[in-house]
C-alpha cells in the first residue's frame, strides 16, 4: 500500500453495489453518469463511494479524451477498476456474502402435525 492509499474501505451497501457493477465487466471503464443509472444512486452518494474506492487504490480515474465533453462543461472522467481493486472487491464481496448467510434468520418450518379442523 502506498502513502496515498487508504486502508480497506468499509463495504457498505452502496460500496458493494458499485463494486458489483464494476465486477460485471472488470476491464470496462465507466463514466460516473452511467454508474448513477446502473446503481440508482444520486451523485452525492455515488461520488463519495468512488472517492473512497479511488483513495484505497481500488479504482483509477482518468480524464476523458480532450474534446470529448458532450455538454461543453466540465470534462468527464472514466473510472476503471484496478487489478488490485478487482481482487479486493471479489474478496470483500465474498466475505460479505458468507457473513450474510451466517447471520440470516432461519425460515420457520411449517408444522405437519397441525390439528385437523372438524
Amino acid at each position: 500500500m502506498t502513502a496515498t492509499q487508504a486502508a480497506t474501505p468499509r463495504v457498505t451497501l452502496a460500496v458493494a453495489t458499485v463494486l458489483q457493477v464494476f465486477l460485471e465487466n472488470p476491464n470496462e471503464p465507466r463514466y460516473g453518469y452511467d454508474l448513477m443509472r446502473q446503481t440508482g444512486f444520486p451523485s452525492g452518494v455515488l461520488y463519495r463511494v468512488l472517492g473512497r474506492l479511488q483513495r484505497a487504490g481500488w479504482l483509477s480515474r482518468d480524464p476523458d479524451q480532450p474534446g470529448a465533453s458532450v455538454t461543453g462543461g466540465q470534462p468527464r472522467h472514466m473510472y476503471r477498476l484496478t487489478n488490485a481493486g478487482a481482487a479486493a472487491a471479489r474478496d470483500q464481496l465474498a466475505a460479505l456474502s458468507r457473513q450474510l448467510r451466517l447471520t440470516a434468520p432461519s425460515t420457520p418450518q411449517c408444522s405437519s402435525t397441525r390439528a385437523a379442523r372438524p
